[in-house]
């Protein structure tokens, strides 16, 4: 019997989909694909083999909702006697979702981020009105199959999007940012941007394994008056943090703004 049914084979879906599999979460046979598109149907039987491909729901499942976000209410809105509903669509609300839904139905809304595409995802998740204990653990246990996932309040969720929502483009616009400034001190291109590359990698995974503060991470690293310490006085004096922080609070402004659109 189909323990889940995921509703949209993009992208997000099938991260999930795969982190559920290759974490143990289910056997493929347990799993199910409901995929409106045809071309897409065939592409998701050929590449996860042992899952259900299907073109419309099935009744009295659990269902993770991983359609593009003006779809996400339609689509609940087609549910028979769902289980439980994961949502990991943007700006739609729990209560939008739950007047839907039959009464009663456990919502759980989420936010994860693209990085959950190679299994190192964050994502906040936040629980509805008649959502309890073993829902908030049950969809816990889907967003960590590729990555992270913390529980907060729905009205966080869009901190959460400004912080780890937004947060990998900010990576990536350091990376560029530090292959330009390379290119500048006479590096070529190619070996700048590996380097970057490799540099955003290796701090990433040192946070992650060591498990330690930044700051004691950061002081691991710079000698006084050295050559980190000289950088590192630039960026300060340079506003990093403040920018950051501006960088943030414009990305969760925005998610607000998108919600009540």
């Amino acid at each position: 019997m189909t323990t889940l049914q995921l509703i949209g084979g993009g992208r997000m879906g099938q991260a999930l989909l795969q982190g559920l599999i290759d974490a143990g979460w289910a056997d493929p046979a347990d799993l199910a694909v409901v995929e409106v598109v045809a071309d897409q149907r065939a592409a998701l039987t050929a590449a996860h083999p042992g899952v259900r491909v299907l073109d419309e729901p099935l009744a009295g499942r659990d269902t993770l909702v991983a359609v593009k976000p003006n779809l996400v209410v339609d689509v609940c809105a087609t549910l028979d006697r769902p289980g439980r509903v994961l949502s990991v669509a943007a700006g739609i609300t729990i209560a939008s979702m739950e007047a839907a839904l039959p009464a009663g139905t456990p919502v759980i809304r989420a936010m994860p981020n693209t990085p959950a595409l190679v299994g190192a995802g964050a994502a906040g998740l936040a629980a509805g009105s008649s959502a309890g204990h073993d829902d908030v653990a049950w969809a816990s246990g889907i967003l960590g199959s590729v990555g992270v996932a913390e529980v907060v309040a729905e009205p966080l969720l869009d901190a959460v999007t400004g912080l780890s929502g937004s947060g990998p483009a900010y990576v990536f616009l350091l990376a560029e940012a530090l292959t330009d400034a390379g290119v500048a001190m006479g590096l070529t291109r190619a070996v700048a941007g590996r380097l970057a590359t490799q540099t955003i990698a290796g701090a990433g995974r040192m946070l992650v394994a060591d498990g330690a503060d930044p700051v004691d991470l950061r002081a691991g690293v710079t000698t006084p008056a050295g050559t980190t310490a000289a950088g590192l006085g630039a960026l300060e004096h340079g506003g990093l943090r403040a920018t950051v922080a501006s960088a943030v609070r414009a990305a969760t402004e925005r998610s607000i703004e998108m919600g009540r659109g």
